[in-house]
């Protein structure tokens, strides 16, 4: 994670002001420089959006930072599909997320900088739109218009995939499936919390 530490850096943190703007230990944030361990997908896509860089770039794969996915010819690059999300009740990300396969996404996409990460969803709170095992290709990004399908960090600790139902005085996680319950969060738990978007539903992909 030498690119980690470099861009930490080049933005003037310390390891004890970057590890409370990320709410973790300064130990945690020492082992993910020294290679001793790695963050999870949620706290990967915080990292890539906090430093405007890719997950690749930011996990010191050899691709160009400008395209944010693997090339695979002139018309499609391929990005990673990274462990899965609940789209139920929120739980905590498991640590040792990895990639679990690849989507073949058009290159036309990636123009202009976008980034993209794939996740599975779990669960069935967002069905009958979503299903359990749909693959999500989201466009990273910090902001969502409202009504707009988002992965969600809650906390930093909580991962979950919504419809983001934006208010006055603050934000609904809310999902399709009668049978689960919305959640709301005020914006002083949006911002002390944090609740924060990590990226917005360019594509649902599903196997038959």
């Amino acid at each position: 994670m030498n690119r980690f530490k470099e861009l930490r850096i080049s933005k003037g943190l310390t390891q004890i002001e970057f590890s409370k703007r990320m709410n973790v230990d300064q130990s945690t944030v020492s082992k993910w420089e020294q290679d001793k361990a790695i963050p999870d997908i949620q706290t990967l896509v915080q990292l890539a959006s906090f430093f405007n860089v890719s997950i690749d770039y930011l996990m010191g794969r050899d691709v160009d930072n400008n395209v944010k996915g693997m090339k695979l010819d002139r018309n499609v690059v391929k990005v990673p599909v990274y462990g899965t999300i609940p789209a139920g009740v929120p739980i905590e990300m498991i640590e040792d997320s990895y990639i679990e396969d690849e989507e073949e996404i058009p290159v036309d996409w990636i123009k202009g900088g976008q980034t993209y990460f794939c996740l599975r969803v779990k669960g069935e709170s967002m069905m009958p739109k979503f299903e359990d095992g749909d693959i999500l290709i989201l466009r990273q990004q910090p902001d969502c218009e409202n009504g707009d399908y988002c992965a969600v960090s809650i906390n930093c600790t909580e991962c979950s995939f919504k419809k983001v139902i934006k208010q006055q005085n603050g934000i609904t996680l809310q999902p399709l499936n009668p049978a689960y319950e919305p959640r709301f969060f005020s914006n002083k738990e949006v911002a002390e919390l944090p609740v924060t978007i990590l990226g917005i539903v360019k594509e649902v992909r599903r196997s038959y």
